[in-house]
């Protein structure tokens, strides 16, 4: 199963770094070659690739042999899980405020019962060997007497991911409130962030309040049980105290994406 498992994440890894990392290669590259090349694969379509890509993809190949060749260390693991995790995040939509809603608070319960209620959540994280959780040194760099090994704590990227998911629809709506098209985002616009923001802070103080939780009893934490607390009720707050809980009840990206759609048939 982990042969299975490391293969796969071995193919998905190398286009998910290389997706997150092709951005500020291609930024970089650009002053130096222009040029795509082009190249006929069989069966699929002509591709164009450019400098950039190619140069992402072969560092996207060498941080995954580093990892599958070297032990799989925890710091090689957490560029590939968190490299996941912004290709997760920057290509989903949950679509409405409400699904979000409704999303993290079946999950809230589904991470209590498996962590709380068996033992399986916890054993199978720590059972498969992929890049499918972030791990942390407890003890620094120091290495157990018992076991030989550095002592590890783990954070599952579905605890990333899906909380990820709802903050970025929170910024989106706090574009659409400044007016900006939602396909065409830059956080560092000047626009207002409150419910980014807020939501932002409120899901740091969730996993440091998880964080805590675990160190305090010794065991195992479902961080969803803090995270969807916090992000909901955050926005739900600011929303409250602004004025605008009715509007961010009603806040659908699917309404957006027709008016956006229609509007670029009516340009062209």
């Amino acid at each position: 199963m982990n042969l299975i498992i490391g293969t796969y994440f071995g193919a998905v890894g190398c286009v998910a770094v290389m997706m997150t990392l092709e951005p500020a290669v291609s930024s970089l590259s650009s002053g130096l070659v222009k040029t795509r090349f082009e190249v006929t694969l069989p069966i699929l379509s002509t591709q164009k690739f450019s400098l950039g890509r190619i140069i992402s993809f072969l560092i996207s190949v060498c941080i995954c042999t580093v990892y599958f060749a070297f032990g799989k260390k925890w710091y090689m693991n957490n560029v590939i899980g968190i490299c996941f995790c912004l290709q997760g995040i920057e290509r989903f939509s949950l679509g409405t405020y409400k699904t979000g809603a409704i999303l993290l608070s079946g999950l809230f319960f589904y991470d209590i019962f498996w962590v709380f209620g068996t033992e399986v959540m916890v054993s199978v994280a720590k059972s498969l060997d992929g890049p499918i959780k972030l791990l942390f040194p407890r003890n620094g760099l120091e290495v157990s007497e018992e076991t030989g090994k550095l002592e590890l704590s783990l954070l599952g990227l579905g605890d990333i991911v899906v909380p990820g998911f709802f903050l970025a629809l929170l910024l989106r709506f706090d574009a659409h409130r400044a007016g900006i098209s939602t396909s065409k985002i830059n956080i560092h616009e000047g626009f207002s962030k409150p419910y980014f923001i807020s939501g932002l802070f409120a899901y740091i103080c969730g996993l440091g309040l998880t964080l805590f939780v675990m160190f305090y009893f010794g065991a195992a934490q479902p961080a969803l049980l803090y995270l969807v607390p916090a992000c909901i009720g955050s926005s739900l707050l600011c929303a409250t105290l602004r004025g605008e809980l009715g509007e961010l009840l009603a806040y659908s990206e699917e309404e957006e994406e027709e008016e956006d759609a229609s509007l670029k048939k009516k340009q062209s």
